[in-house]
């Protein structure tokens, strides 16, 4: 496990627009196996999860990330997890065990397979987890950690994400200090790494 920071990209980016498949079609009253960043244009704000299934890191989150995301979408934020990790060698990563991690967990929110790490690329990921937070607007308006615990140093709670949502969604923009995330680097295929990481 390589411990990566997250590389806090540029805030007012816009969001990049993705079609990837959806591990579980059932979460949301959408059709089909493709999920695109267009379908949740009637969402208040829209929280974009790199995350995977392996990272203990993730895993350290995961349990909390599903309750957040379940309240936060009740008030109209859509939340959209994306697994770029090379499936080929992390199979544990790989679309299969996608889905049987989302309904083991009860993901509220698709889960979807950036198979070709395109996504991953475009957005700036480079950790897992790492949180992008994009306005109705769909710039970016939030960037980095979950909450400031880590795997075997406290509970998750989402301290941070659920006061930058707080903070948008009362006041229409986020003025709180914002920290990087942390976790496992993303695992990139041979020759696809990304120059910053």
């Amino acid at each position: 496990m390589s411990l990566t920071e997250s590389m806090m990209a540029e805030l007012g980016t816009p969001a990049p627009s993705f079609e990837l498949p959806i591990s579980n079609p059932g979460v949301d009253d959408l059709h089909g196996r493709v999920r695109a960043l267009e379908d949740y244009d009637d969402a208040e704000a829209v929280v974009i999860i790199f995350m995977c299934n392996h990272c203990p890191y993730v895993k350290h989150i995961e349990d909390t990330l599903a309750s957040v995301a379940g309240e936060y979408q009740e008030r109209g934020v859509q939340f959209i997890g994306i697994c770029s990790n090379d499936a080929e060698n992390y199979p544990e990563d790989g679309f299969e065990r996608m889905t049987e991690r989302a309904k083991e967990k009860g993901f509220p929110f698709p889960y979807l397979h950036d198979e070709s790490q395109e996504v991953a690329r475009e957005y700036g990921a480079l950790c897992t987890p790492d949180f992008f937070v994009y306005d109705q607007d769909r710039d970016l308006v939030y960037r980095g950690r979950f909450d400031d615990t880590r795997p075997k140093k406290g509970k998750a709670h989402g301290g941070d994400l659920r006061q930058a949502l707080n903070e948008l969604l009362d006041n229409g923009s986020i003025e709180m200090e914002q920290h990087p995330s942390m976790g496992c680097n993303i695992k990139w295929k041979p020759g696809k790494e990304p120059a910053a990481a």
